[in-house]
Parts: structure tokens; sequence; C-alpha cells
């Protein structure tokens, strides 16, 4: 996989790096550009032969549409279950069409209102070079404010995801000690610099590396980390949390998900937010083992869904913009170029290898 250096943005006013070059009205429009299908369903981890990248015909704007470049593309663990033919909060992919998900472009030819070429929006038609679709699908965003990428992460649902989860479905309070599973992850990362700024007594983070154990701790804030692949997730849990949790924010499942139950404390709360750890398997995972403990301990346990906290987008993004302004929250991405390594780089956030946000930055 194609990976660059990753980035870290420490403060989003001061650190932004180099943009590629906006759209303009007498720049000769494309005709064709390259998208991503899907052609089998997999079984278990994806494999490349699933997957095919298309050279697709380009439409002129119609009346109340916009054309996009894309310049990030975003790549994330959720995109995996949309591969399954199955019911679920979101359609699956279609079998030879092209796959979608979140992308920052640039206007190049506009036929709405509000619009013009060389405007930046966030949209939905990621895996591909270009995208023509109704404006009304497309949120303006200003490269002034934060770098373009920042709003696939820490500023886009990515970042929504932490904050909504922390705060709103585990229903934290100042004093609370916090779990966070795939803390060195987009959302993980932002999940415990969240509680940490709003008063945690104690926030633990798990990762999969030595070196991103080291970025939690040094870098982001976190009061302990561990490596789960050194040892049991709950001995080293109990190791660094040993007065127990409040709340858990679970990105993994299985292990992870067992070993929080145990450290819980009466009236707990769980953000079940991803489960990776079982979205390739094939079978159903031994763990957790323990969920007689919801009962006696009277925990709650609830699912997430990011789209269900739209309602609460203004308050997101004035209090993070902030924190990213004072340089109080912290965020790294991973760059991944070039539309034909956008596979590549989602299967690497699937095998761990992203810090922070994994990014497909196009060429410009």
């Amino acid at each position: 996989m194609v990976v660059s250096v990753p980035e870290t943005h420490l403060e989003a006013s001061s650190v932004t790096p180099p943009q590629p070059s906006p759209g303009s009205s007498s720049e000769p429009l494309p005709t064709t550009g390259r998208e991503w299908h899907l052609t089998a369903r997999p079984e278990g981890w994806p494999t490349p032969d699933g997957f095919a990248l298309r050279e697709a015909s380009v439409a002129a704007p119609g009346e109340g549409q916009i054309l996009v470049r894309n310049l990030y593309l975003s790549v994330d663990p959720y995109m995996r279950g949309r591969m399954n033919d199955v019911k679920s909060y979101v359609p699956p992919f279609k079998l030879d069409r092209p796959m979608d998900g979140g992308a920052v472009g640039v206007v190049l030819a506009s036929e709405a209102e509000g619009f013009a070429p060389g405007d930046h929006v966030l949209h939905g038609l990621g895996w591909r070079e270009f995208a023509t679709f109704d404006a009304r699908h497309a949120v303006r965003v200003s490269a002034e404010l934060a770098p373009l990428s920042a709003y696939l992460g820490a500023l886009g649902t990515t970042g929504l995801t932490a904050y909504a989860g922390l705060l709103d479905i585990a229903s934290f309070k100042e004093g609370d000690a916090v779990f966070v599973s795939g803390a060195a992850g987009a959302v993980g990362s932002q999940a415990g610099q969240i509680a940490r700024i709003k008063g945690a007594s104690r926030v633990v983070g798990s990762a999969g590396s030595d070196e991103k154990v080291r970025l939690l701790t040094e870098e982001y804030g976190f009061d302990a980390a561990f490596n789960y692949k050194n040892g049991p997730v709950a001995a080293q849990l109990k190791e660094a949390a040993p007065d127990g949790i409040d709340v858990y924010f679970d990105n993994v499942g299985g292990e992870h998900l067992e070993a929080a139950l145990s450290s819980l404390k009466v009236y707990g709360r769980v953000t079940v937010c991803g489960m990776i750890a079982q979205y390739n398997e094939t079978q159903a995972p031994p763990a957790p083992r323990n969920l007689a403990l919801i009962i006696g301990k009277r925990l709650r346990l609830q699912g997430m869904i990011v789209t269900d906290h739209t309602d609460i987008q203004d308050r997101f993004a004035e209090e993070v913009s902030g924190w990213l302004r004072s340089g109080e929250l912290k965020y790294r991405e991973t760059f991944v170029d070039g539309i034909e390594n956008t596979l590549d780089a989602f299967l690497g956030v699937l095998k761990g290898e992203n810090v922070g946000k994994m990014v497909v930055r196009l060429d410009s």
C-alpha cells in the first residue's frame, strides 16, 4: 500500500497542508473519470479480485446540479458492512455500480443557485474522481477555516461520531473514568480527547502497537494506554484503570467489550460505535461471555448511528473548531495518494494501518 508519512495538525488555524487549485469556469469539463465498483460480495476479508476501477462517463450538470472534482475521499470501517447484501441502517453497495462515501471536492460547473466554480464542498459520492449530483446534497466548506481533509475527520462525521457518542449516547459527565478501544483511530482518538477536555477523572485507551500507545499518552493526553496484542485485554485494562471505569466507548467489540463489562462500575454506560474485530469474521465470536453483568451492575449499552445526531451539528462544529484553534484537540491523518490506491487504503483501515483518519488524496 502506498501510504505517505502521517501528517499531524496541531492547530488547524496555523498548520494547513497545500490545497489543490480550485476549478474555474474556463477549465475544460471532464467527459470521463475513474470510479470504483464492487464486483463480488466478500466472504471474510475482502480481496482485490472483488473490486474494479473502471472508466465511466461524466455528465454535465443539469438544473439544480453541480459537477465536482473530488480532492479527498474517506474510507471507513462501516463500509465493510455495506459490502454484504443484508438489511441494515444503510443500503448495501450494489454490484457493478459505483461505490460511495464521504468526499470533499471543488465545483467545476454549477447550474445551482448558491454554488459557483471554485467552491469547495462536502458530499457523499466518494470512491470516484468526478461526481455530478443535486446541489442540495452538498455542503460548502472553507479551506480558510480548516484543512479541507479535516471535514472528513475531526470536523466531519468522524468527529461528530466521537462527540455524540461520548456526550449524548454515553451521557458523559465530569469526573467519569473512560475507556476507549481503537483509541488511535480517527473516532477513538477524538473521543478520548473530548473526555479529557470535558474533565474525565481518567482516560484509558487501547491500540494495536507500542508506537500508537505512545501517541495516545504523549500527544493526545490519555492517562494510560496499552497494546492489546501484548496480553489479555481484561488484565491490561484492570491495571490501567484499577478503580474501574464509568464509560466505555467501543470501536472493537469482542474481547474488548468483555473486558470492559468486567471493569465497568455500577450504572456504567457503553456506547457501541463499531465492532471492527468481527467485521470480517465468518463465524460468531466467542466473546463477550459475561453479558449477565449487565443485570447486576445495571449497565446501559446503546448502539449509535451518526446520522441520528445531525440536530447537534452546529453545537459540535462550534465547540470542536474552538478546540482545534486553541490546540486543545489534536488529530492525525494518514494519506494515501491516488484514486488507484483507494481500495488499499480501505483494506489498511481494516488492518489498523492508519494513525488517525485515513484519507485518499487525489491528484490535483
